[in-house]
């Protein structure tokens, strides 16, 4: 074997046996290493060429990326996860006939969905699922995905919620725990425009926790200028604190019959 292969294939088993006991800081600087010694294949991305360990280097480089994204996911680094994919994309794609499939292209892809679902990147997650086959449509971890966006659009909360129960992942979970965040913020401010105050037993279903002690700790965390007193969660707080401006009705109105004289004139 190529001694240079046979180097970055040793340094990968280091890195897969930190992966293994959660040392996620030995991980980041191993990858690091593996990055810059992946620059001296030639087989690689962008370049291609037909060296005579391509198969095996294409391999191993994959392997490595996908261990990198699964790794951002751990540290709970998106930015490191959309580089990381970004660098993974090309053997999946470019590289995917000179390759046997690998299984953690549709979880890694679905994924990818997900995350920008957590983003709001809705034009892109459209985009990602445009670049699909129907074959891929059709894996778990990609209706998941998409299931979890139709859901979120017509404002399906629960359903978005209870996905959590049934990720097709384990990977899965920091962003349908952010996804879940997004949702609760989202029915809070609702709640806020429409109530002076609610029920706790009301509230805690309204924000979709199974326990009272769950809906406690995330007004503690998250609204702590709601109120709790005698079994109610007060809003008006949040109500007072976001200053009202008053419409300059008289001004809009001379505004409007200037505009209208102005118009005549033209005609």
């Amino acid at each position: 074997m190529d001694p240079k292969l046979t180097e970055v294939s040793q340094l990968f088993e280091r890195f897969k046996a930190a992966f293994l006991r959660n040392d996620f800081d030995t991980c980041t600087r191993l990858l690091s290493q593996l990055k810059v010694s992946l620059t001296q294949f030639r087989s690689l991305p962008p370049l291609f060429e037909a060296t005579p360990n391509a198969i095996h280097e294409l391999n191993l480089a994959r392997d490595i990326y996908e261990h990198a994204v699964v790794l951002s996911v751990k540290t709970e680094d998106q930015d490191a996860f959309e580089r990381d994919f970004y660098q993974l994309k090309p053997y999946y794609t470019d590289a995917g006939n000179r390759l046997p499939p690998s299984p953690q292209e549709h979880p890694i892809l679905g994924l990818n969905l997900l995350r920008l679902l957590v983003q709001n990147r809705i034009a892109e997650f459209h985009t990602e699922l445009e670049l699909l086959s129907s074959a891929a449509m059709e894996n778990p971890c990609i209706k998941h995905a998409v299931e979890l966006e139709q859901s979120f659009m017509e404002g399906a909360y629960n359903r978005v919620l209870s996905a959590r129960q049934t990720v097709p992942h384990e990977t899965y979970v920091y962003f349908m725990d952010l996804l879940a965040k997004t949702v609760r913020d989202e029915i809070s401010g609702c709640s806020e425009k429409a109530y002076d105050f609610l029920a706790i037993s009301d509230a805690q279903k309204m924000l979709l926790f199974s326990s009272e002690q769950e809906l406690l700790e995330y007004i503690k965390e998250e609204h702590s200028e709601w109120e709790i007193k005698n079994g109610f969660v007060y809003l008006q707080k949040a109500k007072e604190s976001t200053p009202c401006k008053e419409i300059p009705s008289l001004q809009l109105i001379n505004q409007t019959l200037s505009y209208a004289r102005e118009l005549e004139r033209i005609v």
